[in-house]
């Protein structure tokens, strides 16, 4: 399996694993409309023998510094629990670090999301709409950001609420 950035000709197979993976075609249209508003900056394909099994995507934040969000990370469900969704994770922060982003946002499941180093508490000075224990912050570089003040996702997540 490899991990590789998103081409055009990948966007058929994306929406088929992002529908196969979540219950509602939701996410698909949020993965849409970040392109189309040209608010992704990174968006990852896992390919397993010339099929894409996994897809992960980093928005644009607005704040004071440079901030990502991440959301969608998604699996083929036949494939789920194999390690792809951590893999697709772990080569989008680390692309991110590389490109100099600051923070790193998610919203989700602490304990899962603690794995790769996002902390409820980094976020808990950021004023948001998705302020509480589900939503985390990582440190991409030092030394650290202002670790307080407002910061918005990208308007295509207000369709998801």
């Amino acid at each position: 399996m490899i991990v590789r950035a998103e081409e055009p000709g990948d966007r058929r197979a994306i929406r088929a694993v992002l529908e196969a993976a979540f219950p509602t075609p939701a996410e698909a249209g949020l993965v849409d409309r970040l392109r189309a508003d040209g608010n992704t900056e990174i968006s990852l394909v896992a390919v397993d023998e010339g099929a894409i099994v996994g897809h992960v995507m980093f928005s644009r934040i607005a704040a004071e510094f440079r901030a990502l969000g991440l959301a969608p990370v998604a699996v083929l469900p036949t494939r789920q629990r194999s390690g792809i969704g951590s893999r697709l994770i772990r080569s989008g922060l680390a692309r991110a670090e590389a490109d100099l982003w600051r923070l790193a946002f998610v919203l989700g499941d602490p304990p899962y999301y603690r794995r790769f180093g996002f902390d409820p508490a980094l976020a808990s000075g950021f004023t948001s709409p998705y302020a509480g224990p589900y939503f985390m912050a990582l440190a991409l570089t030092r030394p650290l950001p202002p670790l307080s003040g407002r910061i918005d996702y990208a308007p295509a997540f207000a369709a998801l609420a």
